[in-house]
C-alpha cells in the first residue's frame, strides 16, 4: 500500500440501482476517467474496500454498502511550448479564441503529450494562461474532440477562467455547430433531450443511458437536405462528451465519417470522391462561439468559417 500513501480517498454509498453489479464495473461507471484495467490494479493493491474490508474484482455490490477507494495522485509530465501555427479568431488580455484544425488534440493526455492545442498556446501566450485546470490544461475551459474543427476558447487568467466556466455551467455560452449526418431528417428542427454517459461495455464510447448518464440537451435544425444525407446545425444546451455525435446516432442519423458511432463513409455510393478530401473522423464543426466578456460584460460572438474539406463535401452531396 506504500504507493498509495499520498492518495486521495473517495467514498460512495451503493444505491439500489447498482445492486448486483461487479465492483470494477460499478467504479468504472461512477468515475468516467478510470479504466477497468486501472480499477483492477487498485483492487489487487487492496485499495478498494466495501464497509472497510478489501474486496476482489469478482465482488458484487449490495445496496447501502459503503464503497471506498484510494486513488494515487497523478504525476504530471512537463508540457513544453511548441511553435505550432494558430488560426486566431479573437484575442485580448483575458481570452483567446482559436479555430482548431481536424486532428489536433486539445490538451495533453496519454499518447498525446505534444502537438496539442495547449502546446501551441503555451508558445503563443507564454505564462499568460489560467492555472485553474493545472499544468496539463492551462487556460482550457472546455474541449472539442480531436477530429472536430472550429471555435474553442482559452483563458489567460484565473478571473477570466472562472467567468467563462460559470457561463458554461449556466448554459449561457453560445455553442453552434454544423454537421452532416447520414439519412434524411424528416423534421425541419427538433430537440434531443436524452442523458449521456459512459457506454456500459465499450469505454471508448459514450451512449444515451439513464444509468449513470447526465442530462444532455441538443437542439438541431435542417440547413439542407440531400438524397441520402442532411446538412444540419446543432446548438448545445449542455456539453457532455461526444454529445452531438451520440444524440444524432441515437436518432438513427450518425454523423458522416464518425466510425465510432456508425457514421462510416466507406459504404456510400460516392465514396471514391472521399479519399482525395482526406476525410478523417466526424464531419462536425464548432462554427459559432458566443460569450459574455469577463472584463467588459459585453457579449462577444466569434464565427469560425467552414473548413475546405467541409465545403467540398457539400459540393459532392
Amino acid at each position: 500500500m506504500d504507493e498509495f500513501r499520498y492518495a486521495d480517498e473517495f467514498r460512495y454509498e451503493i444505491t439500489e440501482e447498482w445492486e448486483g453489479e461487479r465492483i470494477d464495473k460499478c467504479l468504472a461507471m461512477l468515475i468516467d476517467s478510470l479504466s477497468r484495467s486501472f480499477i483492477q490494479k487498485l483492487i489487487k493493491e487492496e485499495a478498494v474496500t466495501v464497509d472497510g474490508v478489501p474486496v476482489k474484482g469478482s465482488y458484487r455490490v449490495k445496496a447501502e454498502e459503503q464503497l471506498a477507494f484510494l486513488l494515487p495522485k497523478a504525476v504530471e509530465p512537463d508540457i513544453l511550448p511548441e511553435d505550432i501555427p494558430l488560426d486566431i479568431l479573437y484575442e485580448d488580455r483575458d481570452v483567446i479564441v482559436v479555430d482548431k484544425p481536424k486532428g489536433m488534440v486539445v490538451h495533453p493526455a496519454a499518447g498525446h503529450y505534444s502537438g496539442t492545442l495547449v502546446n501551441a498556446l503555451l508558445y503563443h501566450c507564454g505564462k499568460e494562461l489560467s492555472g485553474i485546470n493545472g499544468i496539463l490544461r492551462p487556460g482550457i475551459v472546455h474541449r472539442i474532440d480531436m477530429d472536430t474543427t472550429g471555435s474553442i476558447i482559452a483563458c489567460k487568467n484565473d478571473r477570466a477562467h472562472a467567468c467563462i466556466a460559470a457561463q458554461l455551467k449556466e448554459h449561457t455560452l453560445t455553442r453552434r455547430y454544423q454537421a452532416i449526418c447520414h439519412g434524411v431528417l424528416k423534421e425541419d428542427e427538433g430537440i434531443v433531450d436524452r442523458p449521456v454517459g459512459r457506454h456500459p461495455s465499450d469505454r471508448k464510447k459514450m451512449a444515451v443511458t439513464e444509468r449513470g448518464g447526465k442530462a444532455a440537451v441538443t437542439h438541431y435544425r435542417v440547413l439542407e437536405r440531400f438524397r441520402s444525407h442532411t446538412y444540419i446545425e446543432c446548438v448545445l444546451e449542455t456539453g457532455r462528451t461526444h454529445q452531438i455525435r451520440v444524440h444524432m446516432a441515437s436518432l438513427g442519423h450518425p454523423l458522416l465519417g464518425d466510425e465510432l458511432y456508425g457514421g462510416d463513409w466507406r459504404n456510400i455510393p460516392w465514396k471514391k470522391s472521399i479519399p482525395a478530401l482526406q476525410l478523417r473522423g466526424q464531419t462536425l464543426h464548432a462554427k459559432v462561439l458566443g460569450f459574455r466578456h469577463p472584463s467588459t460584460g459585453e457579449y462577444v460572438e466569434v464565427d469560425a468559417p467552414l473548413p475546405e474539406y467541409f465545403h467540398q463535401l457539400l459540393k459532392i452531396l
